[in-house]
């Protein structure tokens, strides 16, 4: 389990830094309302909105049965994995990422969808007060736990 953690942790930074090189703004475990949690959730400069999942091994990927479901919740929907893992186990219909701890090449561009307008908003909003409440927690640690409050 500790290894399959430490791939992911791995992945995921690769994942940011390259989406940061593009243009967005990203955060990891981001937490929607019906109770999903995306792994990355990036917002573009333009208000896009792509999430990102990371998937560390192959029975990690065959034991998800919700990504589908995060489709509601961005523009573009991604996977990412790490060198070794049998791409065409994903499917077609997402975008594909290959990232080590450096960065990470996107090696199948994700098809666009637009999301509704109102649940884009709650997402830009989210992401807003998620970012806020996690800098608060590392200037202020004395501050309390304000993710409740998000």
């Amino acid at each position: 389990m500790l290894e399959t953690r430490d791939t992911a942790q791995t992945i995921c930074r690769g994942v940011t830094r390259a989406l940061t090189q593009r243009g967005f703004a990203t955060l990891a475990e981001v937490s929607f309302a019906d109770g999903r949690r995306a792994d990355v959730l990036a917002l573009g400069r333009d208000g896009t909105l792509a999430i990102v999942e990371i998937k560390s091994s192959v029975a990690d990927f065959r034991s998800d049965r919700k990504w589908p479901e995060y489709r509601q919740w961005c523009d573009r929907l991604y996977f990412a994995v790490a060198e070794g893992f049998p791409m065409e186990l994903i499917p077609e219909e997402c975008g594909l990422m290959l990232a080590d701890g450096f960065g990470a090449a996107i090696l199948r561009e994700a098809p666009s969808q637009k999301i509704d307008p109102a649940r884009r908003r709650t997402l830009h909003l989210n992401f807003a007060r998620t970012a806020g409440a996690r800098l608060l927690r590392l200037t202020d640690p004395a501050a309390g736990d304000p993710e409740t409050f998000v």
